[in-house]
């Protein structure tokens, strides 16, 4: 398959789950009907991002893999005959969840699932309260459209993670994702944290000469707490080639259905001319295994 249609799905959610659900459905229906073969909607499309609090009972959120989501939209899957990146809550056993990306193959079946293995603790993205760090490694999914490096959001920052996925043979890298701003925050810091998200991604395309495929929710989720000024999730996601360019690139201020074709041969080509796996010094990177250099 020398060239792919890739379908992002970017929407905004609210505290109804079945509206959630139903506006993803949506999406990926038109994704299928405007020809993508790879539909990837954002992190937690099913609700609320939760995480900007503390509070035990979201973890009644939670559902298994296989569940309800997976059924609902491997049946979808198999309907249109598309590859779906879907993101959950897993309900692995009680008191053990994980922030979790599942792939749906065209014949509804579970193709795999990565759990997210970076897990973040900052001001209003509690996610260690919630989430047990991923223990599947980074291993890409097998598909009908190939090998995906499907990630997760805060991995996004990490080039082991983006090297790993491409060391294993990853085609593209993929992340659902939910970040947004402070809405405190100045107009110049909102760019700087915008500007420094893409460019990171970008950065893991052209290290790597795969595509990246980036998902992102929108909108303003107000906070549990009502001192807390709520996230304002900024959109913009894109789909970048195997040299940082972009493909294409959603709004940040509304919902979107983005479908971008992909030339898999390019990965090819640029690797040949900017050869860097094959310039990697192996033989001194032991230090990439400690914390810190003290």
């Amino acid at each position: 398959m020398k060239h792919l249609k890739v379908g992002l799905v970017q929407q905004s959610c609210t505290g109804n789950r079945e509206a959630n659900i139903q506006k993803s459905v949506k999406g990926i229906r038109e994704a299928a009907a405007r020809g993508a073969e790879l539909i990837v909607l954002q992190e937690l499309h099913t609700g609320l991002y939760f995480c900007q609090t503390e509070d035990a009972a979201q973890f009644n959120l939670a559902e298994p893999i296989p569940g309800p989501s997976t059924r609902l939209f491997g049946a979808l899957a198999r309907e249109l005959g598309v590859v779906i990146v879907a993101s959950l809550f897993e309900r692995r056993a009680p008191g053990l969840c994980h922030n979790t990306a599942v792939v749906l193959e065209k014949d509804g079946e579970i193709a795999g699932k990565y759990r997210k293995m970076h897990i973040p603790d900052d001001p209003g993205y509690y996610e260690k309260f919630y989430f047990t760090p991923g223990d599947l490694g980074f291993e890409p999914v097998t598909t009908s459209v190939g090998l995906l490096g499907v990630l997760v959001c805060w991995d996004q920052w990490y080039p082991e993670a983006a090297r790993l996925m491409a060391l294993a043979g990853a085609e593209m890298l993929i992340y659902p994702t939910a970040i947004g701003w402070d809405p405190n925050d100045t107009t110049e810091e909102q760019d700087r944290q915008l500007q420094a998200w893409i460019t990171v991604q970008r950065g893991h395309a052209v290290a790597n000469g795969i595509p990246v495929v980036s998902v992102n929710r929108v909108g303003l989720e107000a906070s549990p707490d009502r001192e807390g000024a709520g996230q304002l999730f900024w959109g913009n996601s894109f789909v970048a080639g195997p040299q940082g360019e972009f493909l294409g690139r959603a709004r940040g201020d509304g919902e979107e259905v983005l479908v971008i074709g992909i030339d898999r041969q390019r990965s090819e080509e640029v690797r040949r001319i900017w050869p860097f796996l094959r310039d990697r010094r192996i033989d001194a990177y032991g230090d990439l295994l400690k914390r810190y250099r003290d």
